[in-house]
Formats: C-alpha cells, structure tokens, sequence
C-alpha cells in the first residue's frame, strides 16, 4: 500500500511540474501602447500574470468631464513565449492582438508582426514621423 501511494505522490508530482510555464515575471505590470487623445480619458492599461501562467488583461479609465471610472479585467489565457495574445475588452467592444516579453508589449496582427500605425505616436514623434512601432515598456 506505501509502494502505491508513494507512486501515485511521484506521478502527481511530475504531472504538476509539467503543467507549469516560464513566465517572464509574475505580477503587475502597466503599459501605453496607443498615445491617448483628449475627451474622455487615456484608459491605463495593465497586464498581470499569475503563477499558474494566466495571464490577465485589464484597463482603468477615469472619465475626465465627471470623474467616473470604468473597469475590466479578462484572462486571455496561458502565457507563452512569442504567443499572440487576444485581448477583448467588452465594455467598449475594444479587440486587439498583443504579445510581449519581460520588458515590453507589442501590438500585433494575427501572425506576431509588429503593427507600425500612426495612434503609436506621441504628438512630439508624428511630427517627424508618420507612424510609429506599436510598442510600449512594461512599467512596475
């Protein structure tokens, strides 16, 4: 009977240590992609990854004319290196591709290249520039 159980802990262990997945960090992380226009508020995107490798997309936005603030948060899955992420966001029917390292995110199309659109720029950058790498550090 110790034999079984002792083989049955070993398998359930081995089973547990292949399920888990390298992830870049865990935790929190806040990040810009898209510069923000006025009207309603800039939303501040984050994305936060669990230990069991979820990986969970999430925006605040506070309305600048009265002050109210919207929310969402969705799990778009498990984290994979180079895998692109679909991130749906219901509230503003607000669907884009993503992927992203330890130190940044990238907007994507369906294949993992990174987009270059002119909503990328800062005000400062689309002087010189008419689009820009949909890029954006990831900040603690």
């Amino acid at each position: 009977m110790k034999k079984i159980f002792s083989l049955m802990i070993l398998c359930i262990s081995i089973f547990t240590l292949a399920q888990q997945v390298k992830v870049p960090f865990t935790g929190h992380r806040s990040f810009d992609i898209m510069k923000g226009y006025s009207g309603t508020g800039t939303p501040h995107y984050y994305l936060d990854i669990k230990t069991n490798g979820d990986v969970h997309f999430g925006y605040i936005q506070v309305n600048q004319a009265d002050g109210k603030e919207t929310t969402e948060e969705i799990n778009a899955g498990k984290y994979a290196p180079n895998k692109v992420m679909k991130v749906v966001f219901k509230e503003y029917d607000e669907t884009f591709l993503v992927k992203f390292d330890k130190d940044k995110i990238y907007l994507t199309d369906e294949r993992g290249n990174i987009l270059h659109l002119d909503g990328c720029c800062s005000s400062s950058e689309s002087i010189d520039q008419e689009t820009c790498k949909c890029e954006s550090e990831l900040y603690k």
